[in-house]
């Protein structure tokens, strides 16, 4: 018998500030809407199938309010790790994926977290200064070696620092990457690349 495809979803409870992991099968998130609550029974994730797209409303630990964000029912269903984030903080407010990247994503959100909990009140000019600077040294070092690209054929980028991540985004299409930078963890995971490629448009023949 052939195993139903499941997808991994967690978040950070605004209310109990723990993360939830949640795993479904397709067929359950095809169910029509389907709400993914956290164990205390303060706040919950939605999930909605549309067709080709998926909708989510997530509630955010940072900013306090629900965010509704959308993506391609392909992408969805079948990406490793899909992180969706808060515009207001630039840190990550969900993630859908495969169980093991989505429990390590997790487990760097909780960090960031925890950093700035304990920095409330001192907030400097990033999350975690060290972090952020190592991470740009790293990206330098990657962009020395042409090794930042968009899937729509641009090799031109422009980067924006933010608190607590880093927004690279093609010059031609637009589209924008966003980097984590705000635990050592961030820095694990961007020293393993010798290149970044920014999902754009897809190059036409």
């Amino acid at each position: 018998m052939v195993e139903e495809a499941k997808r991994t979803l967690a978040y950070l409870c605004p209310a109990c500030r723990q993360g939830v992991v949640i795993e479904r099968s397709v067929f359950q998130l095809a169910a029509a809407g389907s709400d993914l609550p956290c164990p205390c029974g303060k706040s919950s994730l939605r999930a909605e199938l549309l067709g080709d797209r998926v909708r989510l409303t997530v509630p955010c630990l940072f900013c306090g309010r629900d965010h509704t964000v959308t993506c391609s029912s392909r992408a969805f269903l079948h990406e490793r790790l899909l992180a969706f984030s808060c515009a207001a903080s630039g840190l990550d407010c969900c993630y859908v994926g495969e169980e093991g990247p989505v429990f390590a994503a997790l487990a760097r959100l909780e960090e960031a977290a925890d950093k700035l909990e304990a920095q409330a009140g001192a907030q400097g000019t990033f999350l975690d200064e060290l972090v952020m600077h190592e991470m740009l040294s790293e990206l330098r070092d990657i962009a020395q070696r042409d090794g930042i690209s968009c899937t729509c054929g641009s090799r031109r980028w422009n980067l924006q620092v933010n608190y607590s991540s880093i927004d690279l985004s093609c010059a031609a299409c637009g589209a924008v990457m966003r980097i984590p930078a705000a635990t050592a963890g961030d820095l694990d995971s961007l020293c393993c690349k010798t290149r970044l490629v920014i999902h754009g448009r897809e190059e036409k023949p």
